[in-house]
């Protein structure tokens, strides 16, 4: 008769708490945006009005739901135009996204806009906890020289160091399509052909650790891609793979040239966070 009481108060907690999470998955999620933010010190942004004007980031987060996965967005345009947006493929996901503004080339050389992406990302890992979400779960990503600047402060720790973060806390880097070696504005800073590869410590390359952070590298088609994007990939991906980093991922979208496949890349992305959420809840 023990057993018996014993296997129906499991069964009533176990249906009970299933139907507390059917419940809280009917709620439907709400969501709010926040314009830029500034993410530097207001002392620091103060000293020039260019600095006030890009070092600055939206945040489109759940209202309603809390220890939510977040997502550092760095858009794209070759380190010398564009500007912040969330991406619609990854909105309505219950996931916050935060989108990010760099000052850009030919205002600031390297390594001003790689240094104000980690202050935005320090700046996520100090403050999203207050909307919310789990600084553990933090994913940083972005589309070709937003791809470039993940990997950077992803690989070469000096970055979220010099901002009292350490970059193995980022639950994973996703970029899209960005540079490996030495970013091709980089060397245009230089006065060097854009044609010309060169892999120094402003190349994600140099940088290659075997307790990194998940890497899942995304790119287009190798013969639709950009002055041989997939293939500097592929070789961050076994230089990874020589040194016996546990976690890093390279795709490759057939089809899809270096515009097009940041589309698809998002869902590449969601299922990354995803399987990280899920291990978390094991």
């Amino acid at each position: 008769m023990k057993t018996f009481f014993t296997l129906l108060l499991l069964f009533t907690s176990q249906y009970f708490s299933h139907a507390q999470e059917v419940a809280t998955l009917a709620v439907k999620t709400e969501y709010s945006i926040l314009e830029n933010i500034q993410y530097r010190d207001a002392k620091i942004a103060a000293q020039t009005d260019y600095m006030k004007e890009r070092c600055v980031l939206d945040i489109y987060y759940p209202t309603n739901r809390s220890n939510f996965q977040t997502v550092v967005w760095f858009h794209g345009g070759g380190i010398e135009y564009g500007n912040k947006f969330f991406p619609e493929e990854l909105q309505n996901k219950d996931i916050a996204i935060v989108a990010v503004n760099y000052r850009l080339f030919p205002k600031v050389k390297a390594p001003d806009y790689i240094d104000d992406s980690a202050a935005a990302v320090a700046w996520v890992f100090q403050n999203i906890q207050k909307y919310g979400g789990d600084p553990d779960q933090i994913f940083v990503s972005g589309h070709s020289a937003g791809g470039y600047l993940t990997s950077m402060i992803g690989l070469d720790k000096k970055y979220l160091k010099k901002y009292g973060q350490d970059a193995n806390k980022i639950a994973a880097l996703v970029p899209y399509s960005g540079h490996t070696i030495t970013h091709f504005t980089v060397r245009k800073e230089r006065g060097i052909a854009g044609t010309q590869p060169i892999i120094d410590d402003l190349a994600p390359l140099f940088h290659i650790r075997k307790d990194a952070p998940p890497l899942i590298l995304i790119t287009g088609d190798r013969e639709l891609e950009m002055l041989g994007r997939y293939e500097e990939n592929a070789y961050l991906w076994r230089m990874m793979q020589v040194i016996e980093h546990p976690a890093t991922d390279i795709y490759e979208l057939d089809g899809y040239n270096h515009g097009d496949m940041a589309i698809p890349a998002h869902h590449i992305l969601l299922t990354t966070m995803k399987k990280f959420s899920n291990k978390k809840k094991e």
